[in-house]
């Protein structure tokens, strides 16, 4: 595959780790949706997902650029998902799909 497509495909995934990350929190799930948040599935989901994302960044490049986008696509990811937060909390509800 085309390291671009890999470095997309990471950015995805770590998009939706910080998405899932941040719907594990009571007070982002109440933005989002009512209830209670699934916290433990959420952060299973968030973990497996940034561990995938450190995969396909390792499947784009070497090791050390890898990390290093790895780590700058977390930042930029919870960025983007705090500004959601922020001004629009609604675009996170297909991410909520679990329930406690």
């Amino acid at each position: 595959m085309n390291d671009a497509i890999w470095l997309i495909i990471a950015f995805v995934l770590m998009l939706l780790a910080m998405g899932w990350f941040a719907l594990s929190l009571k007070t982002h799930w109440k933005q989002v949706m009512s209830g209670k948040p699934a916290s433990r599935l959420l952060r299973s989901l968030g973990w497996i997902c940034v561990a995938l994302s450190g995969l396909a960044c390792l499947q784009a490049d070497h090791a050390s650029m890898a990390v290093l986008v790895w780590i700058m696509l977390s930042a930029t990811a919870a960025f983007i998902v705090g500004q959601v937060l922020s001004y629009r909390p609604g675009l996170l509800k297909p991410l909520a799909l679990f329930r406690a």
